[in-house]
Formats: C-alpha cells, structure tokens, sequence
C-alpha cells in the first residue's frame, strides 16, 4: 500500500511519521524531494533558493518525484510505503508560484513521473495561520520556502485539498492543532491499523 502524508512545514508530519514506524515496522520510509540521492541534491538546491526560475523548481520536483517512484515507490508496492510529502505537494507549490499554470497539465505531468501509480491513501495535514505562525517562530532558521511569508504556506495548503478533491483522492484531513495521540490514532483508524 502506497500512503502519503502531506501538509506544509510545521504542522507535525514528521512527529507522526516517528510514530507510524513504530505501528509499521517493515514498512518502507520515505520522503520528497529527499528520498533518492538525486533527491538529497534537488532539496538542498530548493531549500537553499539556488534556483530563480519557478519553472526550473517545477522542472527539478517532477525529475525528483520519477527518480523517486522508479527508485524507491515502484520496487517496493507490494509492500507498505510511507512517504512524507508527494505529487500533491508538487502540485499545490506549482501553482501557488505561477497561479496561470493549467492545472490539468500540471496533473498528467505528475501522472507521467508516477507511472499513472497513485497513493492509495493520503493524509493532508491542516493548520490555522496563529498555530501555525506560533510553531514555525519556535523553529528558527527558516528555509528559502519559509521566507516567503506565512500567507504563501497557507495558499499551499489551501491547494493542497483543492488538486486531492479535484483528483478524487481518498484522503484523510488532520487537523494538526489536536494532540499528538489524538491525531495518530485518527492516523491508525484511517490506515485500519
């Protein structure tokens, strides 16, 4: 089973992550951009804003995400896997930066990096602007994508839900302000764990 944990930086995908290898102990791990070598490089290159084309970021996420499916999603369906971050996330970055792009295209780019293999479930993390600018001011050092200001976040996670409805994904929406324990078993009950 292929399952996906999306949301934007700060609302506890990593926390719950750490949880879920303890439920799903021969699952297989992952994450984008960062899951392959080449993915390691691609997120160094976005993180520290190498790129100034909103294109070639694009560009960079699909060659990233068809890197990752062949290398690590696709070998290993037969099995669980759990990814923190996917195609929703490319998707919903996307067109957050160039608003004009076409949506559907956009869509069956994804589909062709992925083999046209969706996750079976996803989970779509949802934080309120205070929350979410209490915990991202704890954190400190703040990323390339995280100097573009709180409203930016928050219109990603907007078209988060916006491109997993327009797809039809079966997914879960978390809202990431409950306990930690609250939302695992939410997690676990989703995943009939």
């Amino acid at each position: 089973m292929y399952i996906v944990l999306e949301g934007i930086d700060g609302v506890g995908k990593s926390t719950q992550i750490e949880l879920l290898k303890k439920s799903f102990k021969s699952a297989i791990f992952t994450k984008e951009p960062g899951g392959t070598s080449f993915g390691v490089k691609a997120r160094e290159i976005l993180l520290n804003g190498e790129l100034k084309s909103k294109k070639a970021e694009l560009l960079l996420f699909l060659a990233d995400r068809a890197e990752h499916f062949s290398e690590v999603i696709e070998p290993n369906l037969n099995q669980v896997v759990i990814s923190d971050r996917s195609f929703l996330s490319g998707i919903a970055y996307a067109i957050t930066n160039e608003p004009n792009l076409d949506l559907d295209f956009l869509i069956k780019l994804n589909k062709f990096a992925l083999n046209n293999t969706l996750p079976q479930k996803t989970i779509i993390f949802k934080i309120k602007k205070q929350e979410l600018i209490k915990r991202v001011s704890e954190r400190g050092n703040l990323d390339k994508i995280e100097q573009r200001g709180f409203e930016y976040l928050l219109k990603i996670q907007e078209n988060l839900f916006m491109v997993a409805d327009k797809m039809n994904l079966d997914y879960l929406e978390i809202d990431a302000t409950k306990s930690i324990d609250a939302i695992h078993k939410e997690i676990l009950e989703y995943l009939k764990v």
